[in-house]
Parts: structure tokens; C-alpha cells; sequence
């Protein structure tokens, strides 16, 4: 059972890991005025764009003088999340059947 437990926290690191990227990228890309049309922009905003506008309505503060800072948010929650859940995840594993291989 434990394997599970490492096996799922290891996952949910890597899909956490990946969305950040994706965020960064996407938040670089709007610096440049890519191609609307562009299948990997409509992905990229796509994928980001909702969880974007989610926290620019909940922290209408963050866009200071026309500079958005919600993508710095939702890294930070990553990071969180990241190291919150997955930590416990591990220890959980550990407490399940010895310590858990990282």
C-alpha cells in the first residue's frame, strides 16, 4: 500500500510540476502578441486562462499599473500545494510501511 501512496504522491508532483511550467510559459508568451491562432497559444491560454481569470476575480488587486500578477500567484499555490500535499503524501507512505523511496 505504500508504493501506492508514493506512487500517486510522485504523479501529483509531476502534473504540478508541468502546469507550473505551463503557466510560466504562458505568462512569458503574452510579452511577445503571438498568434491568436497558434494551437499551441489556444492551449496554453486554453489550459491557464480560467484558473487566471478565477484569481483575478477573487484578488482584483493584482493587476498594479497594467502588469498582471495573478500567474505569480498560482505559482506560489503550486508551491504549496506542492510541497504540503505531496510532503504529506510521502510521510503518509512512510508511516504506512517504513520509509518511503524518493
Amino acid at each position: 500500500m505504500d508504493l501506492v501512496v508514493v506512487a500517486i504522491a510522485k504523479v501529483l508532483s509531476i502534473v504540478l510540476n508541468a502546469y507550473m511550467w505551463i503557466v510560466i510559459i504562458s505568462a512569458l508568451i503574452t510579452w511577445v502578441n503571438p498568434d491568436p491562432y497558434n494551437p499551441i497559444v489556444r492551449f496554453l491560454r486554453g489550459v491557464t486562462e480560467p484558473v487566471f481569470y478565477k484569481v483575478r476575480q477573487l484578488l482584483p488587486f493584482l493587476n498594479v499599473g497594467g502588469f498582471d500578477l495573478s500567474p505569480i500567484v498560482i505559482i506560489l499555490a503550486i508551491q504549496v500545494l506542492d510541497i504540503v500535499v505531496v510532503g504529506n503524501l510521502y510521510r503518509l507512505a512512510g508511516a504506512i510501511g517504513g520509509s518511503p523511496m524518493m
